[in-house]
């Protein structure tokens, strides 16, 4: 089993940053890629972004390219989510997510192991 814990979410003004963070407790954290995916009200859960377990090869949907940044530390057992230039748009619950393997993958179907949220409200 692993825990998900995740943390950091809030109320911002559009063009603001936020980093959320995710711990990880349990099995071994090296042996998955992490992922942050997020459902906004009255929408489909969708992906965000990935890392490899090693931490190398970020994945980022195209919504949040160049504005999200994915890391994990392997010794705290955290991965984290720096979102810079918030829009409205990105209001969501924001889901932290393990899947066993190498490489981060994009399906919410693949996940093993899901947190249970952290609210981001962004104002406009």
């Amino acid at each position: 089993q692993v825990q998900l814990v995740e943390s950091g979410g809030g109320l911002v003004q559009a063009g603001a940053s936020l980093t959320l963070s995710c711990a990880a407790s349990g099995r071994i954290f090296s042996n998955y890629a992490m992922h942050w995916f997020r459902q906004a009200p009255g929408k489909e859960r969708e992906f965000v972004a990935g890392i490899s377990r090693s931490g190398a090869s970020p994945k980022y949907a195209d919504s949040v390219e160049d504005r999200f940044t994915i890391s994990r530390d392997k010794d705290k057992n955290t991965v984290s989510l720096q979102m810079n230039s918030l829009k409205p748009e990105d209001t969501a619950v924001y889901y932290c997510a393990a899947k066993w393997g190498i490489f981060a993958g994009t399906s919410e179907d693949g996940m093993n192991y899901w947190g249970k949220g952290t609210l981001v409200t962004v104002s406009s």
